[in-house]
């Protein structure tokens, strides 16, 4: 699905991304990308370079600049190296670097990725799908900066989370067998840019504007998705690599068929630095936040406590729309304006 992204459509959504509770605020209140959504989704040994050379970017071939690895130029390099676990793990750089963890660069890779291939034996261990989402938060939070140009990370996600939660927006759907990826069955088309896109955009952002709660399939997976993803109701930073993002299933109840409350304040960053320029994005957290994830069971939330089943998909608590209008613009077109023409 990668070749038929609706950028357009992508776009409409990041402009209500919202950087401090990582949600999109809409005008029924907020909706997230959340962990069970993800689940239902070293450079030098590889090529022979000196750790010092990748990390400075001094070193050039035709394969290596600018800090990064090309792609194709890996599986090549792999390829030559003619050792079985070596190329296995070019693939899978490879795979990684283009997949979960894409960047503006489009065919290159950062080193990172590798850090985390070294011992086979320990890539089951790692929690991929918070590592992906924690990347795209991030990106998110890039890409509503003014001095920002277009829009990274793991982008098949984000697109076929917003075919499952918003039908409006939705292709048409293949069938499937149960073991197949859930992405892989939206017949996505290619779509015109230019002008074309513009237009599409500014009626994504209309029709956005008028969405109401009613509009969302608030558990596209079933009731329980958390029961079969128990980490989808842990409440703290999530991680990849250097990056950490806050998460908080409180502010989302509504995707746990949960009656949405006011949230409770989330755990926030020590400090944070987000100027227009994408390139000096910095979030501090405090070291102690990077214990949260190893002990789920003490931070993750009770839905009990916190709120009831709802009796209807969209149910919330009566003061939730006046506290959520008061911290959030609901409308991001002028309501005077009319909706484009397809």
């Amino acid at each position: 699905m990668m070749q038929h992204l609706d950028m357009a459509l992508l776009s409409a959504f990041v402009e209500r991304w919202q950087p401090d509770t990582n949600t999109f605020h809409m005008p029924f209140g907020e909706i997230s990308i959340l962990l069970h959504d993800t689940l239902k989704s070293d450079m030098g040994g590889l090529v022979r370079l000196s750790v010092d050379a990748q990390v400075g970017g001094k070193w050039k071939s035709k394969w290596y600049d600018n800090g990064a690895m090309h792609a194709e130029g890996l599986l090549v390099s792999g390829g030559e190296l003619k050792i079985k676990e070596m190329e296995v793990q070019c693939y899978l750089f490879v795979l990684l670097g283009s997949t979960l963890f894409v960047d503006k660069s489009r065919d290159r890779i950062r080193p990172v990725i590798n850090l985390f291939l070294k011992d086979h034996l320990q890539l089951t261990d790692y929690a991929w799908g918070a590592g992906a989402l924690a990347y795209l938060y991030r990106q998110l939070g890039v890409a509503i900066r003014a001095g920002s140009k277009g829009l990274c990370g793991c982008l098949t996600l984000l697109q076929a989370w917003i075919y499952e939660y918003f039908p409006l927006f939705r292709p048409s759907q293949l069938p499937q067998s149960p073991d197949a990826p859930r992405a892989s069955s939206w017949i996505s088309p290619r779509l015109p840019g230019g002008d074309e896109a513009r237009q599409r955009l500014a009626r994504y952002q209309q029709l956005l504007d008028e969405l109401s709660a009613d509009d969302v399939t608030w558990t596209p997976y079933g009731r329980d998705g958390h029961t079969d993803i128990p980490r989808s109701l842990y409440t703290g930073p999530i991680r990849f690599s250097d990056i950490a993002e806050g998460y908080d299933p409180a502010r989302c109840l509504r995707q746990f068929r949960y009656r949405q409350i006011i949230p409770r304040a989330m755990t926030v960053p020590h400090d944070q630095y987000r100027p227009a320029s994408d390139s000096s994005y910095i979030v501090f957290w405090d070291p102690w936040v990077n214990q949260l994830w190893d002990n789920v069971a003490a931070h993750r939330l009770d839905l009990n406590f916190a709120s009831r089943p709802c009796e209807h998909p969209s149910e919330i608590v009566e003061e939730y729309v006046d506290w959520f209008l008061i911290r959030s613009h609901p409308r991001i077109t002028h309501p005077t304006d009319g909706v484009p023409q397809p």
